[in-house]
């Protein structure tokens, strides 16, 4: 059984642990990329702010799943005002394929939700294929494709 609660300051040793496996899984995607150590997130301050969470899911003592939500403005040129923006999404490899994604977006939705924010917005890199097909299953649609041209490689 998992169940979903917001991360504390406590969950920060396995939560920089998952930090790092989204980074090495996402290195092969990124060229760009400083080589190691780098960090993606200030989970602490996710944690602590209060426009902003951290959730994790948690079976006998171990947490074995995350994510997290910020709110962010709107371009001026869009319809709404602020989004939630998604991201930290980590699933240990042991635990994939069980539909954790499910139960901590659904969670993550309610955040919104709560907060009267009806946009949701993630990144995700175009050939992250897995990932992809589970933020489709989660309702998600393609939007925009960043693309990117690097002059000492011509």
């Amino acid at each position: 059984m998992i169940s979903i609660r917001k991360a504390t300051v406590e969950d920060l040793t396995t939560l920089l642990e998952f930090e790092q496996g989204i980074i090495i899984a996402e290195r092969p995607f990124n060229p760009t990329l400083k080589p190691d150590p780098i960090s993606y997130y200030d989970l602490k301050e996710i944690i602590l702010n209060e426009d902003s969470d951290v959730y994790v899911g948690e079976t006998e003592g171990k947490v074995v799943c995350s994510a997290s939500v910020i709110i962010k403005p709107g371009k001026p040129y869009v319809k709404h005002e602020k989004h939630a923006y998604l991201g930290f999404m980590y699933v240990l490899p042991e635990f994939r394929g069980k539909g954790l994604n499910k139960l901590i977006m659904a969670q993550l939705k309610s955040w919104a939700a709560e907060r009267g924010l009806t946009e949701l917005r993630l990144t995700v890199y175009a050939e992250n294929l897995p990932a992809i097909k589970a933020y489709e299953k989660a309702g998600f649609k393609s939007l925009i494709t960043e693309m990117r041209l690097n002059l000492e490689e011509e």
